[in-house]
């Protein structure tokens, strides 16, 4: 961004390109610690969820009848549970061994995945009792949402200086958004058609209560864990790098791993205060992971190309597709922040039936 800046023909751009690479760097550490917040909150439902339906849950996997628990213990104790252990998993700062976490962590998500559908594809009602349209207002969440699904940008170079041969990155990012492009679209169409309104923040949590999908949620769980400190990874060097420059070399070691730490208890905190899994997607989604993926990039291009003679249909593309991400920012973000302040009942907090 700063770079692009400095050879655009616009002088006061020139002059305040380093704004550029504060601006970018801003954005990301706030889409991935806010995505670093998701995974907290997944972890902690659904190991509420298990801890909580221990004592009844069967051999017997029957379609789960009440989505509502009686709590014993709040969600946040969860929380505070998951918080040591993810401190120490950050300390880990090689990328090719946080790799051999993230593979087993890929293996035990798509066995887990298999089961989903193989249980969600099982006596589907009619589809023709669900609403043809949501109103508008979920639209705006569902930008947010998708955003967050498909942001992975801060990742992106990241994996590629750590790769053997990154040149063939390409070819392994195309084919691994392709799947998971299909994999998202099964699930949530088959989901929701399988659950209808009763549709939870996450769809583990409204699999049957018998060991066998229980064995599913904490296999998701785990995977979620060990992929946490991949997420992490790129605000850390940002902050850390800062961070580490203003102090003698015997603290080094130190002051990185006081920043890893902070960094994940400030996660906790965050997850903490507003432990509405749905809607924090949404709004890290449109708040931040639309800037770095719909506005910027575009962005980048018109001022870095310009001069080269681009061609009429690249400019419409590029300002159609600025447009459109300024608009999800700006209507999404307001959506969710509405949704955040309202006063909710929280036996249904986590259900698509908040919105219907």
């Amino acid at each position: 961004m700063m770079y692009s800046l400095e050879t655009c023909p616009n002088a006061w751009l020139r002059t305040h390109s380093v704004w550029g690479r504060y601006t970018v760097s801003f954005l990301l550490i706030i889409t991935q610690l806010g995505f670093c917040s998701v995974y907290f909150m997944f972890m902690a439902d659904n190991l509420q969820q298990m801890v909580e339906e221990a004592y009844v849950t069967s051999n017997t996997c029957q379609p789960r009848k009440i989505l509502v628990l009686t709590s014993t213990l709040d969600i946040r104790f969860y929380m505070l549970t998951i918080l040591p252990f993810l401190i120490l998993l950050v300390f880990i700062q090689n990328l090719r061994v946080l790799s051999v976490f993230s593979t087993l962590a890929s293996i035990t998500t798509l066995g887990s995945m298999a089961l989903i559908f193989e249980y969600i594809v099982q006596e589907i009602p009619d589809p023709r009792n669900l609403p043809l349209m949501a109103s508008w207002k979920t639209f705006l969440l569902f930008f947010g949402t998708a955003i967050f699904t498909f942001e992975g940008v801060g990742m992106v170079l990241s994996l590629k200086n750590q790769m053997k041969h990154p040149q063939q990155f390409s070819f392994v990012l195309y084919l691994g958004m392709s799947l998971v492009i299909v994999l998202y679209i099964c699930l949530g169409t088959l989901g929701y058609m399988k659950f209808g309104s009763n549709t939870q923040a996450s769809i583990t949590l409204n699999l049957p209560n018998c060991w066998l999908y229980q064995s599913v949620k904490l296999r998701y769980s785990i995977g979620i864990f060990f992929t946490y400190a991949l997420q992490f990874h790129a605000p850390a060097e940002i902050i850390i790098s800062v961070v580490i420059s203003q102090v003698s070399e015997s603290w080094v070691l130190f002051a990185d791993l006081s920043v890893r730490t902070a960094l994940v208890c400030l996660i906790c905190v965050s997850a903490i205060l507003i432990p509405r899994l749905d809607l924090v997607i949404s709004l890290v989604g449109s708040m931040s992971s639309s800037a770095l993926a719909l506005i910027i990039p575009p962005f980048l291009e018109l001022i870095t190309f310009y001069p080269e003679d681009m061609s009429c249909v690249t400019i419409a593309k590029d300002i159609m597709i600025s447009i459109l991400g300024l608009l999800g920012c700006v209507f999404g973000t307001y959506q969710a922040l509405y949704e955040l302040i309202q006063p909710i009942n929280y036996s249904i907090a986590n259900s698509t039936a908040v919105y219907t």
